[in-house]
């Protein structure tokens, strides 16, 4: 039976700290032989660090590569780029399945999803995958403690690649986990040694889109308990039982991405409301966000209102207390 295509061209993000490992990931997939057609856009051609036998035509701003993934340079405007890359797909010039973004220079990776929402015909035409975010797990607990950017990069992370791991012990594995799930709990986690991953673990993983997420795993926010560390970006999240009332909801939700949208880097979550028996999904980047209804709870499942706010200067105590407000009488 042939594989469907999916209506819409998937994009990876690609992010990390300097000296993560993302340039090795990146020759990985415009070298392997994944029988894909990758488009790779990179901030400057020269950090790719690319064998020059392996580039058809080095000068243009769209490099076809011998196992027929094709790079692209970012000079100026990601849009513009993608609106490139789309014409020549029409035109027939250039073919790709997928699309991966590195964002070298970039210490925040939401303005690149948001591209993906606010272009109304790039929005139309893209998907976006997954945010996977690249750890030098050697390195990643001083940049926590000095560089806001790292932190953001982890908030922002639909999948963390726990890059050279095998220079930690276990007990510094564990507890280096214990801090990223105090940043962002949501995120999946893997260890890599010289970004050796299986491709499929990164793409194609629909981690971003939350209706496609939960389908593969209904319950995305595992029990987690926080611990006290003085990092900038903090997650809070939220289990509920007892159905909520969606005008409330709503009003809510209206006044934290009008008040709060700043400080909120990454929110996510499931819904139960009363007498609805159809999920709520939601998410948000900053203050662009969206929520609509999914498909009808199982009679095997239990109805369950799941959130998870990634954030600075988040106020537990006060997100508590609103959400409570939230609860149908």
């Amino acid at each position: 039976m042939p594989i469907t295509k999916p209506k819409k061209i998937p994009v990876t993000i690609l992010t990390g700290y300097l000296g993560a490992g993302k340039t090795t990931l990146l020759n990985r997939i415009l070298t392997e032989k994944h029988k894909q057609k990758i488009a790779v856009i990179v901030n400057e051609y020269g950090e790719v660090g690319i064998d020059n036998q392996l580039v058809v035509n080095a000068d243009e701003e769209i490099i076809e590569m011998n196992n027929g993934c094709i790079c692209c340079t970012v000079r100026g405007d990601l849009i513009r780029i993608l609106r490139t890359l789309v014409f020549s797909m029409e035109e027939g010039k250039v073919e790709f399945d997928r699309i991966v973004i590195e964002t070298t220079g970039l210490a925040d990776p939401a303005p690149v999803a948001q591209t993906f929402f606010m272009d109304e015909k790039l929005s139309g035409i893209f998907d976006l995958d997954s945010i996977v975010t690249v750890v030098d797990s050697k390195h990643i607990t001083k940049h926590l403690d000095s560089h806001d950017e790292a932190q953001e990069q982890i908030a922002f992370a639909d999948m963390i690649i726990l890059n050279k791991s095998d220079l930690l012990s276990n007990a510094e594995i564990t507890a280096l986990e214990k801090r990223l799930i105090h940043i962002n709990p949501a995120a999946k986690r893997m260890n890599a040694h010289y970004c050796q991953i299986n491709l499929r673990s990164i793409l194609g993983i629909y981690s971003f889109d939350v209706n496609r997420k939960l389908e593969i795993d209904p319950h995305f926010l595992e029990d987690h308990h926080h611990h006290h560390h003085d990092d900038q970006v903090t997650s809070v999240a939220f289990k509920e039982e007892r159905p909520l009332d969606l005008e409330k909801v709503e009003k809510w939700m209206g006044y934290l991405v009008q008040e709060k949208g700043e400080d909120l880097l990454r929110y996510k979550g499931i819904l139960h409301i009363d007498k609805m028996d159809q999920r709520i999904v939601f998410q948000g980047l900053h203050m662009l966000f969206s929520g609509s209804p999914d498909r009808k709870w199982r009679s095997s499942e239990k109805r369950l209102s799941e959130l998870v706010f990634i954030g600075k200067n988040l106020d537990k105590e006060q997100l508590q207390q609103q959400f409570n407000n939230c609860i149908a009488e």
